[in-house]
């Protein structure tokens, strides 16, 4: 399990350091988001989807917890923090292991639904504008490409 931490100073410094994410990610990656509301979640997606190619603005699915996007592969942006449970069947599992990448918002609420191999990004406020990111991998692929964002 590889883990890396690093300070933004700004939101373009967080989706910046998502874009280069974007640009490396391939079909079948999962990647998860913490932290409270107004950390940055939504603003490293769209750094995220600006590196895979998406022209359209991203915005929160808070109300319709999946919203999809064409890049240079699919960007499955997810938001399930109004889920029941995490027992609900969503078939989110298609998404896990479909054409695209993966970014869930408040993975706490079907933690027994994500794969084992994935990349948990914790953001927590440090500042008005700065931000501790912390980068944990718990799987090869997602080692992988933690060791490659680090570089």
């Amino acid at each position: 399990m590889e883990e890396w931490s690093l300070i933004t100073e700004s939101p373009n410094a967080t989706m910046e350091l998502a874009e280069k994410l974007g640009e490396i990610v391939q079909p079948g990656d999962v990647i998860t988001l913490e932290g409270d509301l107004g950390a940055g979640k939504t603003s490293f997606t769209k750094g995220l989807a600006k590196g895979l190619g998406v022209k359209r603005v991203v915005k929160s699915p808070t109300f319709t917890i999946i919203k999809e996007y064409k890049g240079r592969i699919p960007l499955y942006h997810m938001d399930v923090y109004r889920m029941e449970d995490d027992t609900e069947d969503l078939g989110l599992e298609e998404y896990f292991y479909g054409e695209g990448v993966s970014v869930i918002e408040w993975p706490c609420m079907i933690l027994s639904q994500l794969p084992e191999d994935r990349m948990v990004i914790t953001l927590l406020h440090i500042g008005e504008t700065s931000r501790k990111i912390t980068i944990q991998s718990t799987g090869t692929r997602s080692s992988e490409l933690t060791k490659e964002l680090s570089l």
